[in-house]
C-alpha cells in the first residue's frame, strides 16, 4: 500500500503554536521533507527539531536558487519548476514504498508556501492530506496586539514583490492589509505604503512568536536590515482614522459663535484614459490627474490611475453612471477636485454624457465641469489595421440597456443603406449574447458577404489581437466585450500596407434608389 503524503503548517516560529495534530504527525513521523535555502539550514525543520524521532528520515529539499539571476537556459521559472519535480519524485519513491512522509510548511501549507507545488506534482498519485497551520501575520497581529480588521472591514494579503503602482493601489483600496515576502522588496513597500497614505500606523513585525521578534512602526525601519521572515500590518483602523482626519481637514468644524463657511464648488474634470496601455493616456490627462483628490469611475478604470499619497479612490460598477456622476458632483460641489474617468475617450460611449445628465440637476449649476480627451478605441484597433476609418464612418453601441433594441436595428440599417464604415463598440457580454448575431444578419440585408471586417480584441493590452476577415466569416460567438468590431464599406480594400478604405468611394446604388 501506498503511503501519504501529510502537508504539515507548524506556525510561525514558537513550537507552542503548532497544532495538536501537526506536533503529533511530526512526533510519529518516518520521513520528514522541508524545504531550505542553498547552504543555510530550515526554519521549518529548527521549529519541530526537538519533535523529531529517532531515526526519522530527513529529506533536505535545497532550493538551486532564491533570488537574482540563474543558471538554466529558459529561465528562474524554469530552474524552480525543474526543482519541483525533482523534489516529487523523491518523495514519491518514498510514498511508493509505503512510507508516509510529512512535508514540513512555515505558517499554512497553503499560503504562499512550497508545499502547493509538491501537492499539485503528487495529489493525482498519492493520497495527501493538508494540516493547517497559524499564519505568520496571525502571530504578528497577536504581538502588535493589532485589531486588523473590524466588522465589513476587508482584508488584504499582499506580497510585497508586486509591481510597487500595483501594490500602491491595493494598498489604497482596502481596509486591512498584510505584507508578506519582504526583505530586499522592503524599500518599494515603504514607498508604495507612503503613496497609498497608508504608512502612518502601518507596522513592521519581523520573526513573529521567535524568541528574536521585534516591531516597530514601518516609518522607523532600518531598510538594510530586513530579513525575509519579517512583514507589514496594515490595521483598517488606520484607514478609517485617515479618513477621518481628511474629512476634520478639508471640512473643519466653525469656530464658536460663527456660521460655517460655504464651500466653493472645484471644477469636475472628466477623463478619458485611452484604451489599454500609459503611453496611450494623453500628458493633459496625467497631468490633471496629479491635480486631483478623488477619482472615481468603473473599477477597472480607476485601477488604472497610478496611486499616490492624498489620492482617494471610488471604484463602483458599470451599470451606475449616473449615480457615479452625481456623487463626483456632490464632492465637486464640497470643493473637492475629482476626475471622472473613462477608457478610451469619455465622450465616447464613456462618463461625459452621464456627468452632464447628472449636472441638470440645480443643486450643480455652479460646478464648471472640463472634458479631456483620450484616444478611443476605435482610433487604436483602426491604426492597428491600417486606415479603415480614413472616410466617413459611423459608430454604433449594440448595447440595449439605454436604449430600445429596435432603435439600435434601425440605425445599422440606416449605416449599411448609406456604405459608411462601421465601427461597432460593446458587441457583447455575459448577458448579451445575440446581438452581434442579429447585427450581422441586420447589415447583410445592405452589405455583400465579401465585406471586409476587422475584430480588434484587447488591443493595446495583454492578449492584443487583430483578425481580418470577411461579413459572411464573422463568427459572433467569438465576440465579447474585449473587442471592437469595424465593419467596412464597399470600397474598403486589403493590400499588403493593411486595411484602408479610400477617401473618395461611389457606393452601389441601394434598393429604392434607382
Amino acid at each position: 500500500m501506498a503511503g501519504r503524503l501529510y502537508g504539515v503548517g507548524v506556525g510561525p516560529g514558537d513550537p507552542d503554536l503548532m497544532t495538536v495534530k501537526a506536533a503529533r504527525l511530526v512526533s510519529g513521523a518516518a520521513v520528514v521533507a522541508y524545504h531550505c535555502a542553498p547552504g543555510r539550514p530550515s526554519n521549518a525543520r529548527s521549529v519541530v527539531a526537538s519533535m523529531l524521532p529517532t531515526g526519522v528520515v530527513e529529506e533536505r529539499l535545497e532550493y538551486p536558487v532564491t533570488t537574482g539571476s540563474v543558471d538554466h537556459p529558459d529561465g528562474y521559472e524554469s530552474a524552480l519548476g525543474d526543482f519541483y519535480q525533482s523534489a516529487a519524485e523523491r518523495l514519491a519513491a518514498h510514498l511508493a514504498a509505503g512510507r508516509d512522509v510529512v512535508l514540513l510548511a512555515e505558517g499554512d501549507p497553503l499560503l504562499y508556501s512550497s508545499f502547493m507545488y509538491l501537492h499539485d506534482r503528487l495529489s493525482g498519485r498519492f493520497e495527501v492530506e493538508v494540516v493547517p497551520g497559524v499564519p505568520a501575520f496571525a502571530a504578528a497581529t497577536a504581538t502588535t496586539a493589532t485589531a486588523l480588521v473590524r466588522q465589513e472591514d476587508v482584508l488584504t494579503v499582499l506580497p510585497g514583490t508586486l509591481p510597487e503602482p500595483e501594490l500602491a493601489r491595493r494598498l489604497a483600496d482596502t481596509d486591512g492589509a498584510v505584507i508578506m515576502k519582504l526583505g530586499r522588496t522592503f524599500p518599494a513597500v515603504r514607498r508604495a505604503l507612503a503613496a497609498a497614505g497608508r504608512l502612518d500606523g502601518a507596522l513592521y513585525v519581523e520573526r513573529a512568536s521567535m524568541p528574536s521578534e521585534r516591531w516597530l512602526p514601518v516609518a522607523e525601519v532600518d531598510e538594510s536590515s530586513v530579513p525575509y521572515f519579517s512583514l507589514v500590518v496594515v490595521p483598517g483602523d488606520a484607514l478609517h482614522g485617515q479618513r477621518s482626519r481628511m474629512v476634520s481637514s478639508k471640512n473643519p468644524e466653525p469656530l464658536e459663535g460663527s456660521e460655517p463657511a460655504e464651500a466653493t464648488p472645484a471644477e469636475l474634470l472628466v477623463l478619458g484614459l485611452g484604451p489599454g496601455p500609459d503611453r496611450w493616456t494623453t500628458p493633459e490627462v496625467t497631468d490633471a490627474l496629479a491635480t486631483v483628490g478623488h477619482v472615481m469611475g468603473y473599477a477597472p478604470y480607476v485601477n488604472r490611475v497610478p496611486q499616490r499619497a492624498g489620492l482617494v479612490r471610488h471604484a463602483s460598477g458599470n451599470t451606475v453612471e449616473v449615480d457615479r456622476a452625481r456623487e463626483a458632483l456632490e464632492l465637486a460641489l464640497a470643493g473637492e477636485r475629482v476626475a471622472v474617468v473613462s477608457g478610451g475617450d469619455a465622450g465616447v460611449f464613456g462618463m461625459a454624457s452621464a456627468v452632464f445628465e447628472a449636472a441638470q440637476d440645480e443643486r450643480f449649476a455652479g460646478v464648471p465641469i472640463r472634458v479631456l480627451p483620450g484616444v478611443s478605441a476605435v482610433q487604436a484597433v483602426a491604426a492597428r489595421a491600417g486606415a479603415p476609418v480614413g472616410a466617413d464612418f459611423a459608430v454604433v453601441s449594440l448595447s440595449d440597456r439605454l436604449k430600445p433594441w429596435e432603435v439600435v436595428e434601425n440605425r445599422l440599417r440606416h449605416v449599411a443603406q448609406a456604405d459608411l464604415v462601421l465601427a461597432i463598440y460593446n458587441p457583447a457580454s455575459r448577458t448579451r449574447t445575440e446581438q452581434i448575431a442579429r447585427a450581422r444578419e441586420v447589415l447583410m440585408e445592405h452589405k455583400d458577404a465579401g465585406t471586409i471586417v476587422i475584430v480588434g480584441r484587447n488591443v493595446g493590452r495583454e492578449g492584443e489581437r487583430l483578425e481580418v476577415i470577411t461579413l459572411g466569416e464573422l463568427d459572433p460567438t467569438t465576440i465579447d466585450m474585449s473587442c471592437l468590431v469595424i465593419v467596412g464599406c464597399t470600397g474598403t480594400r486589403v493590400d499588403n500596407h493593411g486595411v484602408w478604405s479610400p477617401r473618395f468611394v461611389t457606393p452601389e446604388p441601394v434598393e429604392g434608389d434607382r
